[in-house]
């Protein structure tokens, strides 16, 4: 709601700034407060053609058209500079107040017509090969001439700019740098996804460097600043989405991390890791949700959908989920002088530190296929599947008093909420919800004397604000995902997945291109 506030605001604002311009150019000035006719008029004002205004009804392309008219409003009324372009694109109505203010400011004719006019007779000149005239012609329009740094600045300017926005609003290319998602997307696949299938965020960080995430390179820190920021907004979507689709979204638990050269932690694994204090002395760096870090993992749970995993099996509404082809498990194989050789042309990841030392175990990330062919190695060869205990409370809610015997393996029975419903609240089943209601939806909330106070009200129920879903990754026994943090928030879906357009052996470029799955479905089960 408050984009579309922004948006009124500045079309009022737009229309205001230019009533006196449009007189200046002999034009009634109410025609620039209506709609449809004032951008018909500004057409023929800079020497367009007036069904050029149609243009300005395409979503995206219209924010190009808009910049280029802009730009030819203020060099209709002789300001040619790069600094008073860039304050057009930047905020119109501050120019066009200052020219329909500014008596000394008058209406040049229209730019374009002018421009076109120059071409003409620059080109007759040359064809004559008449010195003279072409000396004339360039003084006579000198103000039309660029020189050639601030040509190549606009040029540079204009791709970045395009660039930048085509990869905010429409398509992002991602990289897959680790194995959770093995061997349906491996590491070293580099994906295009498109960010309006499930409806285009529109940015909340406002102030942020083009082209880069939430880091800039070399270590140089943030490439943003929290404040101004706007409130969350998403466009309509093309399509819903479905379960068992792969999904880019940002980290929920990444607001407050720990970065490392490998990666970052949330402020809860470091608390896991150390017993529930933070060391002194570090270092946390703070992320509103766009600029949280990226995932992408498979949706197997959608919003009012009642999950639970039995010995690695999901079960979705107490129904048999579909798994994916390559789901992976952790295997023990015995005895452990399998070739590796074999194990890689068959597709098992061994490019990883954490792969080479399993490996040298004898234990090793399987599909079912993959499972299949290394016991048809022989009668003698063993294959188990490693079971996956950790300590009460790894797994979320992180509560070892009501999930305490949950593992990645055997997890649940769990509902994923739902806008609109209402849950019941106590302080049995607080830590499911706890940081919905306060990180992800803005509420304070306390616990007094065993009692729920939200927002300073005492509270038994809760009713939900937007939908959450429940991502996992398909390498089942390697993959950090809502079995440790929990839900994702609608807010922080990015996009979707569409195909791989490059790929690297292991993440490697030394190691060689994977040719066959250059142009696959990054979206298939």
């Amino acid at each position: 709601m408050s984009v579309l506030i922004f948006l009124i605001v500045l079309y009022i604002l737009l229309g205001v700034s230019m009533m006196k311009v449009f007189e200046k150019a002999g034009i009634p000035g109410w025609k620039a407060l209506a709609p449809g006719l004032a951008a018909v008029e500004w057409c023929k004002m800079i020497g367009r053609k007036p069904r050029y205004a149609l243009w300005l009804l395409f979503p995206i392309v219209n924010i190009f058209i808009y910049a280029g008219m802009v730009i030819d409003m203020v060099r209709s009324f002789g300001k040619h500079s790069f600094w008073q372009a860039a304050l057009a694109v930047i905020y119109a109505p501050i120019p066009f107040f200052l020219i329909g203010a500014n008596k000394k400011d008058q209406y040049q004719g229209p730019i374009l017509e002018r421009e076109r006019e120059y071409h003409r007779l620059h080109h007759a000149a040359q064809e004559k090969q008449d010195k003279l005239a072409l000396k004339r012609i360039e003084t006579d329009y000198a103000y039309l001439r660029k020189s050639q740094l601030r040509e190549w600045a606009e040029a540079v300017i204009f791709a970045v700019f395009a660039a930048a926005f085509i990869r905010m609003f429409l398509i992002e290319a991602y990289v897959i740098p680790t194995p959770s998602m093995e061997g349906t997307l491996k590491v070293g696949d580099f994906l295009f996804v498109s960010k309006a299938h499930y409806g285009i965020r529109t940015p909340m960080t406002v102030v942020q460097f083009p082209l880069m995430h939430n880091q800039m390179p070399f270590g140089l820190g943030k490439s943003y600043t929290e404040k101004p920021s706007l409130p969350y907004y998403r466009l309509p979507a093309l399509e819903k989405i479905d379960r068992n689709e792969p999904v880019v979204f940002n980290w929920p638990a990444g607001d407050s991390v720990v970065i490392t050269p490998e990666r970052s932690y949330s402020i809860d694994q470091i608390r896991q890791q150390t017993g529930g204090l933070l060391p002194p002395g570090l270092k946390i760096v703070t992320h509103p949700i766009d600029k949280k870090d990226h995932y992408i993992k498979r949706c197997v749970g959608l919003p009012g959908d009642s999950l639970e995993i039995r010995k690695g099996q999901i079960y979705i509404n107490g129904e048999l989920a579909q798994n994916p082809k390559h789901r992976q498990f952790l295997y023990q194989v015995k005895p452990q002088n399998i070739s590796l050789k074999k194990l890689e042309e068959w597709g098992v990841s061994l490019s990883s530190p954490q792969d080479r030392q399993l490996a040298s175990q004898g234990a090793f990330f399987f599909d079912d296929d993959q499972v299949k062919k290394v016991k048809s190695l022989g009668n003698n060869i063993q294959v188990e599947r490693v079971p996956q205990d950790r300590e009460p409370g790894y797994v979320f809610p992180n509560d070892a008093r009501h999930a305490g015997g949950w593992t990645v393996d055997d997890y649940g029975p769990i509902w994923i909420p739902k806008k609109g419903e209402t849950t019941p609240l106590d302080t049995n089943n607080l830590s499911f919800y706890r940081r919905i209601i306060t990180a992800y939806e803005g509420n304070k909330l306390e616990v007094r004397e065993g009692k729920i106070f939200i927002n300073g009200q005492e509270a038994n129920t809760y009713t939900f604000k937007q939908d959450y879903f429940w991502m996992m990754g398909d390498n089942r026994h390697n993959s950090e995902d809502s079995r440790i943090w929990g839900y994702v928030p609608e807010d922080h879906i990015v996009g979707k997945p569409l195909f791989i357009w490059f790929s690297t052996k292991n993440g490697n470029m030394r190691e060689g291109i994977n040719w066959n799955r250059i142009f696959k479905s990054a979206s298939s089960m």
